[in-house]
């Protein structure tokens, strides 16, 4: 494999790529509360904006890592871009719930195009050393750009205005086409007959959504039976709300999609033809072992990011830009911790480097939902935070070079594909779920709370509890955004201040009760995917055999 000149300028663009889609994963989560107030946005819409992003972007990845290797990496990468671009701005001219949603979902479909593609060209462009050291820039830009998203969020929904969170990728995005065009050369594998995997790529989408669709949803529309009080509707069909739920049924469907999509690549493989996902990639230990430990890490790793800036700003009454400074500690822990990494690359092993990172993230995680209280403000869980940082740089700097190393470079393209997928699908279950036990943990805490008030004990029983659910629905319902005005509002009602002010208080504490529940929940999943970390390895390919791989890569 000859280099490719000017490979270190052309790895800055396709630095930058992929910190354009990763920053916008994450950059919402500080402009919530001011997207949810100008569009007015619901628990469950607020819950969309970042999931129709992340599922779609989950639920494509195999196909465009797949399409980029048989048409073009580059190709793929600059349409990608260009439609990222797009949903961008279609995103910052939103008006309403229904129009930001599709803006994410064009989004994620141009991100889905950029993340696979970068990878393979890192791949395609660098070899020996040279690549593990590129591998690990790659990974240090996704785990210091995931901490940065909330911050340049934060400054532009302060200074200027939430639209401009989306779009700024425009001007970024232009740039990066320019630097992809003049300085990486294009890079594309020759495959055998049989087009391309369309079904397996539909079953795929549908086993993706509907799963993701009954995570987010469950607590809405209840997990086993119908709720009767929110009826799932769409359009003129409406599922019945006296027997069970349309939640279990779409868990089945995707367990229905999952056995259909094995079946389906099975049967195209022993058919020779291409195949959306090589089912033969699971064999390789070092590649299956890291998947299992990607996938659980990613539930606990990045979930909680989207707890965090509501509790900053609603709960302890910081300004976007204030509550994205707070998270700067995140983002200089995964900047040092990735340059470290970076450093070390080759003389520390890879797995020790991940597992350290995953415990410096679990006992950050544990630590917030340990420590964080609205007495003790955003101070108490800074150190926290930066302990977190530093084992997301750690363990993201590392991991996708412990998952390919063992992964024959002729099938390096649908490798990197599946990696980033299985990380996407935990990050949108993770969102998924954490939000779930966010809001339901906030809720039954403000009620109790407010139950348990010494103001309110003249008050008889149903009087309380009717109470606490009429203040605690809206607060779950605007994942928290309207709790600075419960007080003012229960004033205007005729309540005496310090009345209102109490109840004001214990939803701000119940909702720091729902963070903290969030937080524990995390710690658990990464506390699992620790453990997966002991099952990494590689038998470690010859030289002689990586060269050879290496010249078939090219074709």
């Amino acid at each position: 494999m000859s280099k490719t000149p000017n490979r270190w300028i052309g790895l800055i663009f396709i630095s930058m790529a992929i910190s354009l889609v990763i920053i916008d994963g994450t950059i919402v989560n500080t402009i919530f509360p001011a997207v949810i107030t100008d569009l007015q946005l619901n628990s469950s819409e607020v819950q969309w904006v970042q999931e129709s992003y992340v599922l779609v972007f989950a639920s494509l990845l195999l196909v465009w890592g797949s399409l980029a290797d048989r048409f073009g990496r580059r190709l793929i990468l600059l349409i990608g871009i260009a439609i990222f671009i797009g949903a961008s701005i279609w995103a910052g001219f939103s008006t309403d719930a229904t129009s930001m949603i599709l803006a994410r979902v064009v989004q994620g479909v141009g991100g889905a195009m950029v993340l696979p593609t970068t990878l393979s060209l890192v791949n395609a462009n660098f070899e020996g050393k040279e690549r593990g050291i590129a591998f690990a820039i790659w990974g240090s830009t996704i785990g210091g750009m995931v901490a940065v998203g909330p911050v340049l969020g934060g400054w532009l929904a302060t200074d200027f205005s939430w639209r401009w969170a989306f779009n700024i990728n425009a001007p970024i995005g232009i740039a990066i086409v320019i630097g992809l065009l003049i300085f990486v050369r294009e890079s594309k594998q020759a495959h055998r007959e049989g087009g391309v995997d369309f079904v397996g790529a539909i079953i795929s989408v549908f086993m993706f959504a509907t799963l993701v669709f009954a995570l987010i949803e469950g607590r809405a529309y209840g997990w086993w039976m119908a709720n009767a009080n929110h009826p799932f509707e769409i359009g003129s069909f409406a599922w019945r709300t006296d027997g069970i739920s349309i939640i279990p049924v779409a868990f089945m469907w995707s367990a229905v999609f999952f056995f259909l999509f094995v079946a389906w690549e099975r049967r195209r493989e022993r058919a020779h033809k291409n195949v959306l996902l090589d089912l033969q990639l699971f064999k390789i230990a070092s590649f299956r072992n890291g998947s299992i430990a990607a996938l659980i890490i990613s539930m606990g790793e990045f979930g909680l990011l989207f707890a965090i800036p509501l509790w900053l700003q609603n709960v302890e009454g910081l300004s976007a830009i204030s509550s994205g400074l707070v998270l700067l500690w995140l983002a200089g822990g995964a900047f040092l911790a990735s340059a470290v990494g970076g450093a070390m690359s080759g003389k520390l092993p890879a797995t020790y480097a991940v597992r350290l990172g995953v415990a410096l993230e679990m006992v950050g995680v544990a630590g917030i939902a340990l420590v964080a209280s609205q007495a003790g403000g955003w101070l108490q869980v800074a150190p926290f935070l930066l302990l977190y940082g530093i084992g997301v740089g750690l363990a993201t700097a590392q991991l996708t070079g412990v998952i390919m190393v063992d992964v024959p470079v002729q099938k390096i393209g649908q490798a990197s594909g599946s990696q980033s997928t299985v990380r996407q699908i935990g990050s949108a279950l993770g969102i998924a779920v954490l939000g779930t036990i966010l809001f339901t943990s906030s809720q039954s805490a403000i009620e109790a709370r407010i139950i348990d008030l010494d103001a309110l004990q003249s008050s008889s029983p149903a009087d309380r509890a009717s109470l606490a659910q009429a203040i605690a629905l809206p607060v779950v319902d605007s994942a928290g955004s309207n709790i600075p005005s419960i007080s003012p509002s229960l004033v205007a009602a005729g309540a005496p201040q310090s009345t209102a002010d109490a109840i004001e208080n214990a939803a701000r504490d119940g909702f720091t009760d729902g963070v903290k529940a969030a937080g524990w929940a995390a710690a658990g999943f990464l506390a699992l995917g620790f453990a997966a970390t002991f099952n990494l390895g590689s038998k470690a390919r010859k030289p002689e055999e990586e060269a050879e791989e290496a010249e078939v890569a090219q074709g």
